[in-house]
């Protein structure tokens, strides 16, 4: 068992499906709450008690400052920039890295009472209560203290970081005295503690704690320079840029105090810090309340000033409208997300609760990134430097596709945004057309390990992918007409001249030196992930164009023009798609991960114990890569993003030889080996698969949540749901549904939109019954879906289609090994062993 799979079976065969204390973290639907707050895990609750809305993020860092493991404020897209140093310097190698800033803190309120301070980790609690509200969109804290002088008193705090208001997060900080009389004081401070570590110099509990290369960098250079600091008696405002990347930065805050007791105001400003500090005195019974209004804005080159001034009208604008109109701004817009995106799944209560955290965390990574991309952490934490990847478009973007469009129109639209950084990119690697960054923040490649950075090709047919899908489910005319032509077009020309003809009895297009989704191998000849995805691209790209030709010739007179598309480009794509090379090895049944795939020994995984796993971090890359084994599922994602190429037959062998040598170490790779399990058979493994990436961050399952949420498998675990589950698949800009419910689920419910629509969706052991609930399929425009082959016609009245069953059912599990003994072409047979081992031998 790997390092990653703490949701385990019984010795029965049955699920555990909660690896949750619930004496800590009881069960609520929509809620995530915690009663005890301990010191060994603040890394993972302060992540996972992060309130954000895709642009700006506060971690759960207690509001007095201490204890906390990694203090944390980021603002989507707002970094440094530095010099990568290359042990030996290449032509085309990444110049520049680009790292989050952790931006100033303004959740800080310090309290003190008789002038002790209130601090978590040492203080008398009485009671503890801590809870994220998912249709509220707040985080609440309720806590009564006991201090040393023998006063109790009440803590109540609460943070929202509005989805309505951009720029807006509002905290509050509520003090009653329960018994006895005190003096009081709280300090609400903005902080800058990328430059200042920690105002009492400790350094973060995430750094020093050894290698890890999914952890952000840290800087050998001051990063904010102070540019404006702006008080009035309620307001502090201070404005920043950072040194490299001249980005700017402006923070303001407003403070309004109620109380009875009188209240002696006083201020304090520093380059670095600003304090807003009350001093009073509370008689038994007396409250005190602080609300704190903070606004944030950023820019790739405003002058600070100007920032300051949309900090100011965003305060004003709140002053205006009031703190309970923000509120229900908050609710209505979760109100209309869960309306789209919630996932009902009646059969269990903590399965239930989990699925909606990680929705929730979807919402909260992307509602309002707006004109930014979605970092593969939200902006939740600083792991993986607050970059986008590859896993917005392959596993983001298509729950956004089918719940809420127009964020995954924003998500696509910030490509298009890119494509000027993308063709510089292919001309770097000499290369026509465009090759988008593998990792990154300001458009430019940031990735210095190139074989499993740049290799990576196939982020290209990802985009393209994602693109094609949204603009199947939507009919995005205006989309269509212009971002989306030409990004199909850079990235296809990329494709046509990255790859080479291989002429015989059978001409075949074949491309060479590439990476594939598995990083565990590296820079390898016809991988069949990236050739499959690049003859779509490629198809993709001419059906396009012609129908762009067809529908409206000036907006393609234009696309000739602004590209200077030549004559036959689009017809060349089409033969080259016809003749993309898909590697099958006929004696054992199989598409080779890649063309020499076959001829390593596979990685004996039975033998290598769980302190190994991630192997990433215990084994050089070199020793990996001479092996047979994954670190994330690659033909298998294949199998499913292009599921209409493949036969079940092919779907279900290639599943049962990848799936035993796949480590788990990519928390990219169980929702995927779910939705395939499910399609093919292996119900248990499905859903044990499923089990595993829903609790990845709940249960911290590979122990670096303290980084930030795993994005990309929260939006799995959607696709897990409704593809894996309900069967759901978009072929041809058809929408098709062959459910595969687990035996001990009686239904699910989902939404998904489709061409206007919003569908409701519920699968049940024996029937689904769809519905149109809103747009023109509820009114006099039915759409048509398909179930299991046959055309359904769906409109407002609930249609109810029987079915024979949930597909066939292995109850089998497949362990590693079982490719051991299995002859190749060329006669030899497959051994097993492990590093350790040595060669393995056979007689």
């Amino acid at each position: 068992m790997t390092a990653a799979n703490h949701v385990t079976a019984h010795a029965d065969g049955a699920p555990r499906t909660d690896p949750m204390d619930r004496t800590r973290f009881p069960i609520d639907p929509w809620r995530l709450v915690e009663t005890a707050c301990r010191s060994e895990d603040l890394g993972h609750t302060e992540t996972l008690f992060a309130v954000a809305n895709g642009y700006l993020g506060l971690r759960g860092n207690p509001e007095e400052g201490r204890e906390a493991h990694t203090h944390g404020t980021f603002v989507n897209g707002v970094h440094e920039t530095w010099r990568i140093k290359h042990a030996e310097e290449a032509y085309g190698f990444a110049k520049v890295g680009q790292t989050i800033v952790n931006a100033p803190d303004a959740k800080l309120m310090k309290l003190y009472v008789d002038d002790e301070p209130f601090i978590l980790a040492t203080a008398d609690i009485e009671s503890y209560e801590r809870s994220l509200d998912m249709r509220a969109g707040t985080l609440t804290r309720d806590v009564v203290w006991r201090t040393p002088a023998g006063k109790r008193v009440r803590v109540h705090s609460e943070r929202l970081v509005s989805f309505a208001e951009r720029h807006l997060a509002l905290l509050s900080l509520e003090v009653q005295m329960l018994s006895g009389d005190a003096a009081l004081t709280v300090s609400s401070q903005i902080l800058n503690r990328q430059d200042g570590s920690d105002e009492y110099a400790v350094d973060s509990k995430s750094l020093g704690a050894g290698f890890d290369p999914r952890k952000a960098a840290t800087f050998g250079h001051r990063v904010l320079q102070s540019q404006a600091q702006e008080t009035t008696d309620r307001r502090l405002a201070m404005g920043w840029r950072t040194t490299n990347s001249r980005m700017t930065l402006g923070v303001g805050v407003e403070h309004q105090v109620t109380t009875d007791a009188e209240v002696r105001p006083s201020q304090v400003v520093t380059e670095d810090q600003a304090k807003q500090v009350y001093a009073f005195r509370l008689q038994e019974g007396q409250s005190f309340r602080l609300d704190k209004w903070v606004s944030y804005h950023s820019s790739t080159g405003v002058p600070v000033p100007e920032l300051l001034d949309r900090c100011h009208r965003t305060l004003d604008r709140l002053a205006s409208e009031g703190v309970a109109a923000a509120h229900a701004a908050q609710a209505d817009w979760l109100a209309d997300f869960w309306a789209n995106a919630d996932v009902e799944v009646p059969a269990d209560p903590a399965i239930q609760q989990a699925v909606r955290y990680a929705l929730f965390s979807l919402a909260q990574a992307t509602g309002r990134a707006d004109r930014e991309g979605i970092p593969a952490k939200g902006v939740t934490g600083s792991g993986y430097e607050g970059h986008y990847f590859w896993d917005t478009e392959a596993y983001v973007v298509p729950f956004l596709t089918y719940t809420m469009p127009h964020l995954a129109r924003n998500a696509l639209h910030f490509r298009s945004r890119l494509l000027p950084k993308a063709r510089e990119r292919a001309a770097d690697l000499a290369l026509e057309g465009a090759l988008f960054p593998w990792r990154t923040i300001n458009g430019e490649e940031a990735s210095a390990y190139y074989a499993a950075g740049t290799a990576q090709y196939h982020i290209d047919a990802d985009v393209a992918y994602a693109l094609t899908k949204y603009l199947d489910a939507t009919g995005d005319e205006h989309l269509a007409r212009r971002d989306a032509v030409d990004i199909l077009v850079g990235t296809a020309r990329m494709w046509a001249d990255l790859g080479f003809w291989r002429h015989g009895d059978e001409p075949s297009f074949h491309i060479h030196s590439v990476t594939g989704p598995d990083e565990y191998t590296a820079v390898v000849n016809n991988n069949l992930f990236t050739n499959v995805m690049a003859r779509y691209n490629l198809e993709r790209a001419a059906s396009a164009l012609a129908r762009l030709a067809e529908e409206d010739p000036q907006a393609h007179s234009e696309a000739v023009e602004r590209l200077d598309l030549r004559e036959d480009e689009a017809q060349t794509w089409e033969r080259l798609a016809a003749a993309v090379h898909i590697p099958y090895d006929e004696a054992l049944g199989i598409h080779p991960q890649d063309e020499h795939f076959l001829d390593r020994e596979i990685w004996d995984l039975a033998a290598t114990p769980p302190e190994k796993h991630p192997l990433l971090l215990h084994y050089h890359p070199l020793v990996i890569y001479r092996y047979q084994v994954l670190k994330q599922a690659d033909v298998v994602l294949a199998l499913f993003l292009q599921g209409d190429r493949f036969t079940l037959e092919q779907k279900r062998a290639n599943f049962e030889y990848y799936d035993p040598i796949t480590t788990g170490d990519s928390t990219l790779s169980a929702v995927v080996q779910s939705i395939m399990a499910a399609e093919v058979g292996y119900h248990r493994m499905a859903l044990d698969y499923f089990l595993r990436a829903l609790y990845v961050d709940l249960a911290d399952a590979h122990s670096n949540t303290e980084d930030g949420m795993h994005i990309a498998n929260s939006g799995g675990v959607w696709s897990a749901l409704v593809s894996g589950f309900g069967g759901m698949r978009a072929v041809a800009g058809q929408l098709t549904f062959d459910p595969r419910l687990p035996e001990d689920w009686d239904e699910i419910t989902f939404r998904v939109q489709w061409r206007g629509s919003r569908l409701r969706i519920r699968v049940a052991q024996e029937s689904m019954e769809l519905t149109a609930e809103t747009g023109p399929a509820s009114g006099a425009e039915p759409v048509t879906l398909i179930v299991r082959g046959e055309p359904v016609s769906v409109g407002p009245e609930t249609t109810t289609v029987a079915l024979d069953g949930q597909g066939e059912r292995l109850d089998a599990v497949l362990s590693p090994g079982c490719q051991v003994g299995r002859a190749r072409a060329d006669g030899t047979v497959i051994t097993a062993s492990t590093p350790e081992e040595g060669a393995a031998t056979t007689t």
